[in-house]
């Protein structure tokens, strides 16, 4: 994926990146750039920042614009999108421009909680669009389970038509399937822009999403290299065994997306992986417990004899 601003082109796995802090609770910059480094060696596309996962809002203004310039200028020319969802418009404008100052390819924003209906939704991104101006692409992030704030497609459609610089779906509705396929569909019509969906939820209904027209993903996964190659198995018509890679790792897909917990078996690996130097959450947050963390070894362990038997002996956990 080339560097410049995001269009309704891009695919592949963008990367939902996790915030790294010591064990007091700082942020470590140190592990921004190994585990900038650890994402890129597994191969994604583009990065997310500052997203649910991140931690964003336990993030300053002066911690977020760190971790944005930090990040892109690492990057290697990937593409970086920045979260920049806040319950004040003014907020989203300032972050907006200052993360595309330091070289952000676009941002995304999720509808506040409490917005009702169609109305509300289209009406909130018309002030959105309004504060950020034609040039800054935009990114929907529709997670309906932690907003409370459901996406027509209809309205989305609308949307799309009416705000040119809305260029990517990220689609976490669940169950969204037939959502996806309704929007797809709908983009078949005569003028109607054909716009990128990258989806989220930990990757657990991946497969089936490829299949029904997603553009790749966006999630935090801890093992991106999975991501990606399901992606890239897709990409050259290789889809069952695509599929087949995925069934290897789903169990670990599965036990990251309970909530609660799932961050912290998210930054659990990743420190295991060698990618940040602490697993710790800022406060507050959740961490593991023993009985969590022998559950995690018995999966991983089963992850590794699995890819070794398909021919796959790199150790999971490395």
């Amino acid at each position: 994926m080339s560097t410049g601003k995001l269009n309704e082109q891009a695919k592949g796995v963008f990367i939902i990146a996790a915030t790294p802090f010591t064990d007091d609770g700082a942020l470590d910059l140190q592990s921004v750039d190994t585990l900038t480094d650890f994402y890129l060696g597994c191969g994604v596309h583009g990065f997310t920042l500052l997203g649910m996962m991140g931690e964003a809002h336990k993030l300053t203004a002066e911690e977020s614009m760190q971790v944005v310039s930090r990040v892109i200028g690492r990057a290697q020319g990937r593409q970086v999108i920045v979260g920049v969802s806040h319950a004040g418009l003014e907020n989203v404008r300032r972050l907006s421009h200052e993360a595309m100052i330091a070289g952000a390819a676009g941002v995304m924003v999720a509808p506040p909680p409490g917005l009702k209906g169609d109305d509300g939704v289209y009406n909130y991104y018309a002030q959105v669009c309004t504060a950020l101006g034609p040039d800054i692409p935009l990114v929907y992030q529709d997670y309906p389970q932690t907003t409370g704030v459901y996406l027509s497609p209809s309205v989305f459609e609308r949307m799309v038509d009416d705000f040119k610089q809305l260029v990517m779906l990220k689609h976490e509705d669940a169950p969204g399937l037939a959502k996806l396929t309704r929007v797809r569909e709908g983009e078949k019509r005569p003028g109607r822009r054909r716009v990128s969906i990258l989806v989220g939820n930990g990757g657990i209904y991946y497969p089936q999403e490829m299949r029904r027209g997603a553009d790749g993903a966006m999630t935090g996964f801890a093992w991106p290299e999975m991501l990606t190659e399901v992606y890239e198995l897709f990409a050259k018509g290789r889809a069952e065994e695509a599929e087949d890679l995925f069934d290897i790792y789903l169990p670990l897909v599965r036990h990251e997306v309970q909530p609660a917990v799932g961050l912290a078996l998210r930054k659990e690996v990743l420190f295991r992986r060698g990618a940040i130097k602490s697993p710790k959450q800022r406060a507050p947050g959740s961490s593991l417990t023993a009985a969590d963390k022998s559950e995690l070894d018995g999966l991983i362990a089963r992850l590794e004899r699995r890819l070794a038997a398909a021919g796959r002996g790199r150790k999971a956990a490395e």
